[in-house]
């Protein structure tokens, strides 16, 4: 069993001969947890998707309606993640983490009560949008960047292939429940997958490595101020008392990124990138194979595929990231996704042919990769605002998921189908890469400096 960090002397957590017999660093423990946390608050992601064609059946919405919902939903879910990343440097991770499933929860379950569209807005977009937004992949970052020196880029991986997991546990039961029983049943699963994570977070989910007495994962004992960690980032001085109001530091932060060119050039990447996951292909992908005469549960089977190879994809990205150029990787990334939805309309087929299962396992492969590079340049060129950085970069992620998500369901309304919007995303993707690929290495002037306080 691994010593409690607790029971030792106040010096020994950090004594080289201490970290030599720990076999389990508590970094691994609050990455776990982290990553059920994850999970749990994933199965929303997958939920419009199969639910869509129900609810347009029982109520008459419009694809545009609900489209709509789903807009609120990304927008809230891109524009909460800044403010969540400084909120939990100033409550502390485990509070809003527990905070945030339990809205998804209530969002979720309250949904089986809705019977005019304004009722979906509010659940579907304001409740389960904050809750997601809350424990978007900025969290990953967060939890990254606090508990880990070593291995960030694998850590980020790990712990973003926490979503992919959430989508493929959840969504071929999702399915089944949307056809029999019903699509009530289905939103109530996702209500008590958010939830059954709650106590695991409020036990396990600490918020640094100096509540349990110990230094990051990979760290060096304490060192003078201006000595360097491992990686290269000057050390960040010890957090002294209450950090400023989360809303204040989050802005202080945009407010000092926008001067700096890599931050509009990945905020711009990543916009196409939510355009082309989460607006499209999450949204609207089910839909789309339905108006082949695909059956719903065979292209929900097909989106858990994307899930399962995202999983793989993320973490292998993450191991890249550690060692090799992450503007070169996001370029690739994105160019291989244009190619994958220019051939997208060609494939969509009533039943599934071969050419789709080799689509959806290159579109899983690629799904969120772009994330641990993203990252990674993040904090190397805003230090240790890079989490709060990473979550405005996040919130371009869902703005653009949001008008993708709307833009596709009007284009539907509009031609009787979606080939216009794939065929835009594709040209998107080649845009991404080309400004992944053309992004400067530089420095702001407090990359290294720690929070306000």
């Amino acid at each position: 069993m691994p010593e409690d960090a607790a029971e030792l002397p106040a010096d020994a957590a950090t004594r080289p001969d201490t970290v030599r017999r720990r076999r389990l660093h508590p970094a691994w423990i609050v990455a776990a947890v982290a990553f059920l946390a994850l999970v749990g608050a994933a199965g929303f992601r997958a939920a419009p998707g199969v639910l869509m064609v129900p609810l347009q059946q029982e109520f008459g919405w419009s694809t545009t309606v609900l489209s709509a919902a789903v807009s609120i939903n990304l927008v809230l879910f891109g524009l909460t993640a800044p403010f969540a990343a400084a909120l939990m440097e100033r409550f502390g991770i485990r509070a809003v983490t527990a905070t945030a499933l339990v809205l998804i929860g209530l969002g979720s379950a309250l949904t089986v009560l809705v019977n005019q569209s304004w009722q979906i807005l509010l659940t579907w977009g304001l409740l389960i949008g904050l809750g997601t937004g809350s424990m978007a992949l900025v969290f990953a970052a967060t939890i990254a960047n606090t508990w880990f020196t070593k291995n960030r880029g694998l850590v980020i991986g790990i712990l973003t292939a926490g979503s992919a997991a959430g989508q493929l546990v959840f969504l071929p039961f999702i399915a089944l429940l949307a056809q029999d029983p019903g699509w009530r049943q289905a939103s109530l699963l996702i209500a008590a997958g958010a939830l059954a994570v709650v106590p695991l977070v409020l036990k396990f989910l600490k918020n640094s490595p100096a509540d349990v007495g110990v230094l990051p994962y990979g760290a060096l004992p304490p060192v003078p101020a201006d000595a360097v960690e491992p990686d290269g980032a000057k050390a960040p001085a010890a957090a002294d008392g209450p950090r400023a109001n989360a809303a204040v530091r989050a802005l202080q932060v945009l407010r000092r990124a926008i001067k700096v060119r890599t931050f509009w050039a990945l905020a711009a990447g990543f916009a196409i990138c939510g355009a082309t996951t989460n607006g499209l292909i999450g949204t609207h992908f089910i839909p789309s194979a339905h108006d082949h005469g695909m059956p719903e549960t065979t292209a929900a089977g097909l989106l858990a595929v994307v899930g399962m190879f995202d999983i793989i994809g993320t973490i292998a990205s993450g191991w890249l990231t550690d060692r090799f150029n992450a503007r070169v990787l996001l370029a690739v990334y994105y160019q291989f996704r244009g190619i994958g939805l220019l051939v997208l309309p060609l494939l969509l087929n009533a039943e599934v042919q071969p050419s789709m299962i080799v689509f959806v396992v290159i579109y899983g492969l690629d799904w969120v990769a772009t994330v641990p590079p993203t990252a990674a340049i993040c904090r190397e060129t805003f230090g240790a605002d890079g989490s709060v950085v990473f979550g405005w970069v996040f919130a371009a992620h869902q703005l653009g998921a949001a008008a993708a998500a709307i833009a596709a369901g009007a284009l539907r309304d509009a031609t009787g189908h979606y080939t216009y919007a794939w065929l835009g995303a594709a040209a998107m993707c080649t845009i991404a890469a080309v400004i992944s690929a053309t992004i400067r290495r530089e420095r702001s002037s407090r990359e290294a400096e720690p929070a306000a306080a």
